[in-house]
């Protein structure tokens, strides 16, 4: 699959797209042990088993959600990360305010929340070697359509349907994303 709105050197080049996997998360350390191309990127409309946080599961059981994980190979001081989870978050919220006119706020340090209620979340790994970030692995989950929250969150979750009424082109918001996080990334590693 190719994103048509990307404007990026490596992040999402490479995209593959399921409409069933575990885990958008899983499958990219998966991909990684065979030598995936860097900026690798997993899209899924189900994940059986998607990653969360502190070991939560992350629900992506209906379509038309954004789910989805990818990896950027980085070479550099673990220092240069510091603060990059939050910084995928206000990429998060910038995307939401400017395109869709819609304000959504972070719940430190991984949450996309709306009247604190959670429609989204980040989660990033890296691998690290003396002090080196060899590479780090984002996953970003965010019900953009979610109609269905089950008895233990429906009072703490939402979605950008369920709130707002406004459609979300997920394709979009992806390629989106990966444009101003390459330029991120590409800034702190300073290439």
């Amino acid at each position: 699959m190719r994103l048509k709105k990307l404007k990026t050197k490596f992040l999402g080049r490479n995209c593959i797209c399921y409409k069933t996997i575990d885990s958008t998360q899983n499958e990219i350390l998966r991909m990684i042990r065979k030598k995936a191309p860097n900026g690798s990127l997993v899209i899924a409309d189900i994940q059986t088993k998607g990653k969360g946080t502190h070991g939560r599961t992350w629900y992506t059981d209906e379509k038309n959600n954004i789910a989805f994980s990818f990896f950027a190979e980085l070479k550099c001081d673990i220092r240069k990360l510091d603060g990059i989870t939050l910084e995928i978050a206000k990429i998060i919220v910038d995307i939401f305010k400017t395109i869709y006119k819609i304000d959504v706020s972070i719940k430190e340090p991984n949450d996309i929340v709306i009247k604190d209620k959670k429609i989204g979340g980040i989660l990033t790994e890296t691998k690290v070697l003396s002090g080196i970030a060899e590479y780090i692995v984002v996953g970003i989950g965010i019900n953009t359509s979610k109609k269905y929250f089950t008895e233990d969150i429906k009072d703490i979750a939402t979605s950008i349907k369920k709130e707002f009424n406004v459609d979300v082109a997920s394709e979009d918001f992806i390629a989106e994303f990966c444009n101003k996080f390459e330029k991120e990334i590409l800034k702190r590693i300073g290439d």
